[in-house]
């Protein structure tokens, strides 16, 4: 399968508008019936040219180790970057759309530069006070969204990993929470954790 490589024409394009620090902005974590959802905020300097931007894809596009071989990448070049996180418990408590974006604000809260302009994968953030553009599948189109993907998605599949140890027995570190055959298996048996989406019909058909 050939996948549509991601690029910083967007990025290019609000710089030339006369915007100066421009963050991209994803989420992972939506469809799962346990965990938390993350968020990424990444900014790439202008010019960036390493070896490791020209791998970034999507992060569904990517394996594990391609992911942290590029996070690794990141964090050594110090791309600056934001997470932000929002608990299953309050996932059930105000619903995973306010979830998700409420999510992305503490990601660009949690920078450690301002940014002027957001380019946000295919979520409207009305809520934040920044000039924003929503691009239907930014993940494949956007080389910071993209990155910031790949940021959120390491960083909720370690968070999934310490809840395999917490909570034995669901299988977290192998399907991260996602409604699997073997999960669903798991919920019946065993109910569901601290950490499962109750509002979500697949966990409330069985508590």
């Amino acid at each position: 399968m050939v996948y549509q490589i991601p690029t910083l024409e967007y990025e290019w394009l609000a710089l030339r508008n006369g915007y100066k620090v421009i963050a991209g902005i994803d989420e992972v974590g939506r469809g799962p019936i346990a965990g938390p959802v993350v968020s990424g905020a990444l900014v790439f300097d202008a010019g960036i040219d390493c070896d490791w931007v020209s791998d970034i894809r999507d992060s569904k596009q990517l394996s594990d180790k391609q992911r942290r071989r590029i996070l690794d990448g990141i964090n050594l070049e110090g791309v600056k970057h934001g997470l932000g996180i929002v608990s299953a418990s309050d996932i059930d408590k105000m619903g995973i759309v306010p979830a998700t974006k409420l999510s992305m604000m503490r990601a660009v809260e949690n920078l450690k530069v301002h940014p002027d302009f957001l380019l946000i994968d295919a979520v409207d953030l009305e809520e934040i006070d920044i000039e924003h553009t929503s691009i239907i599948k930014g993940d494949q189109k956007c080389l910071s969204i993209a990155a910031a993907s790949i940021v959120a998605k390491v960083h909720r599949d370690n968070l999934m990993f310490v809840a395999d140890e917490e909570y034995p027995g669901y299988g977290f570190a192998q399907h991260k929470g996602y409604p699997t055959r073997f999960h669903i298996q798991k919920l019946i048996e065993l109910g569901p954790s601290p950490i499962h989406r109750i509002s979500f019909a697949p966990v409330r058909k069985y508590i």
